[in-house]
C-alpha cells in the first residue's frame, strides 16, 4: 500500500501534517475526514524512503517501550503518550515514524496495526505481543517484557562485539604484516639466499614459493576470500538447500560454532518464553519465534517441534525429538507441563541459555588473546627462521 505525506486542516483551523498509508488519494481523504480533518494536499512517497534515510537503533526502541510502559501504566491515553515521546525524541526519522503512528491511531487503527506498517522497525514479535497486550488489557506488562528482552539483546550484542573486535583487529594486523613480508621483504632476500648456493630447507622453499605466488597473483589472491564469502552469501539467499548447508557449517565450526548455536537457542528460548508469557498459545509462540532464529537448521528444528505438537504430543517430547536441546532443558519443560507452570519453566529455559551464552563468551574472550599471540608468533617465526636460517648457516660455515 503506498504512503502519502499530507497537509490538512482541522475544525479549529489548525494545519496538521503527517504521513499515512492508503490505497489512493480518495481513500486517504476519506480516512482523514473520518478523523475530523480536511485534506489540503498530499504527495505520494516512494516505498522505503524513510528506511533509507536512517535506521532506528535498539536503544531507541528500548526507550520507546519503557516510555510507553510507564505512560500506559499511569493511565495516559496512547495518543498522548505517543505525542509526548515524539516531541522528546532527537531522531528525525523516529519522530516521523511516531507522527505516522499517531495519525494512524487517530483514524481508528490500533497501535499494533500502525506498527505493522513498519516491519523493519517493529518486527513480527513486537507487533504480535503489542496486539496481545491490547486485546488482554495488559499492554503495560507486555511493554515491560519487551523492554527487558530488548535490553538483553543489546547486552548480548555488546558482549559479542567485544569478542569480535579484538581478534578482528589483531587478525587484520597479522594479514597486513604477512602481506608486507611476502610482497616486499621476502622477495628482496630471495636473490641473496639463492646466491649462497646451498641446499635450502623445506620451510624456506615453501616460504619462497608462497611469496612468489603472492607477488605474481596478488591482484586476485588477496581479494579471493572476500569474493568467495560474498558469492556464498548471494547463492545462499537464492538457494534454500545451500543456505541450509551453510547454516549447518556455522553450527559445526570449530570453537565458534557451539557459541553461535547457544546464542541462537538463547534468542529462541527468550522469545518463546516472552510470547507464551504474554498470552499466546504454544503453536503461535513457536511460529513467531521461528521467524527470528536466523538459522535454517534451527528453524527446521522449530518447525519439527510445531509439527509434533500439532500431532498431539507434549512440548517436552517435541523438543526432545529434535535432539538439539540438552536433557536439562527437556526436563525443565516436562516439569513445567506436569505442574501446570509452563510459563515459569520456559522462563527458566531462557535464563539457562542466557547464562550459557554469557559463560561461553567469557571463555572465548579468555582464549582469544593467547591464541592470536600464538598464531602471530608462529607466522613471524616461520618467516624469520626461513629467511635468517640460511644466512646464519652460511655465516657459520664461513667462520669454520
Amino acid at each position: 500500500m503506498p504512503s502519502y505525506s499530507y497537509r490538512a486542516i482541522d475544525a479549529n483551523g489548525v494545519v496538521v501534517e503527517g504521513m499515512l498509508d492508503a490505497g489512493s488519494e480518495h481513500a486517504l481523504e476519506a480516512q482523514l475526514r473520518q478523523s475530523g480533518v480536511e485534506m489540503l494536499r498530499c504527495v505520494k512517497k516512494k516505498p522505503g524512503i524513510l528506511r533509507r534515510k536512517s535506521r532506528i537503533s535498539r536503544k531507541e526502541l528500548i526507550g520507546f517501550c519503557f516510555h510507553m510502559e510507564q505512560m500506559t501504566r499511569a493511565g495516559l491515553p496512547i495518543l498522548e503518550a505517543l505525542s509526548d515521546l515524539r516531541d522528546s525524541s532527537d531522531n528525525a526519522a523516529f519522530q516521523e515514524v511516531l507522527g505516522n503512528l499517531i495519525t494512524a491511531v487517530e483514524v481508528g487503527k490500533t497501535m499494533s496495526q500502525a506498527m505493522a506498517e513498519y516491519p523493519d522497525i517493529f518486527d513480527d514479535v513486537f507487533v504480535s505481543l503489542v496486539s496481545v497486550g491490547e486485546e488482554t488489557g495488559e499492554l503495560p506488562d507486555v511493554l515491560a517484557k519487551l523492554t527487558e528482552s530488548l535490553k538483553w539483546q543489546d547486552e548480548l550484542m555488546s558482549k559479542a562485539k567485544t569478542v569480535i573486535m579484538y581478534p578482528a583487529f589483531v587478525g587484520a594486523v597479522v594479514v597486513l604484516v604477512m602481506l608486507f613480508m611476502m610482497l616486499y621483504v621476502v622477495p628482496e632476500m630471495v636473490d641473496f639466499i639463492r646466491e649462497m648456493e646451498q641446499d635450502l630447507p623445506i620451510h624456506t622453499k615453501a616460504l619462497i614459493a608462497f611469496s612468489n605466488f603472492l607477488v605474481n597473483h596478488w591482484w586476485w589472491a588477496v581479494p579471493l576470500p572476500g569474493v568467495v564469502l560474498f558469492a556464498m552469501k548471494i547463492h545462499a539467499s537464492r538457494n534454500e538447500a545451500f543456505a541450509y548447508r551453510v547454516d549447518g557449517w556455522k553450527l559445526r565450526a570449530w570453537v565458534i560454532g557451539p557459541i553461535i548455536e547457544k546464542v541462537i537457542l538463547s534468542r529462541f528460548a527468550s522469545y518463546f518464553a516472552l510470547c507464551y508469557g504474554a498470552g499466546l498459545d504454544v503453536l503461535a509462540s513457536l511460529r513467531i519465534s521461528e521467524d527470528i532464529v536466523g538459522n535454517a537448521v534451527v528453524r527446521k528444528a522449530v518447525q519439527q517441534i510445531s509439527a509434533v505438537i500439532a500431532d498431539g504430543k507434549p512440548l517436552s517430547e517435541s523438543i526432545d525429538s529434535t535432539e538439539m536441546f540438552p536433557p536439562l532443558v527437556v526436563r525443565m519443560v516436562r516439569m513445567g507441563e506436569s505442574t501446570g507452570k509452563l510459563d515459569s519453566a520456559l522462563g527458566n529455559v531462557s535464563y539457562f541459555y542466557d547464562r550459557e551464552v554469557t559463560e561461553a563468551i567469557e571463555r572465548l574472550k579468555a582464549m582469544i588473546e593467547p591464541a592470536m599471540t600464538v598464531v602471530l608468533g608462529g607466522i613471524m617465526g616461520w618467516i624469520m627462521m626461513s629467511v635468517l636460517g640460511p644466512i646464519y648457516n652460511t655465516i657459520s660455515s664461513i667462520g669454520i
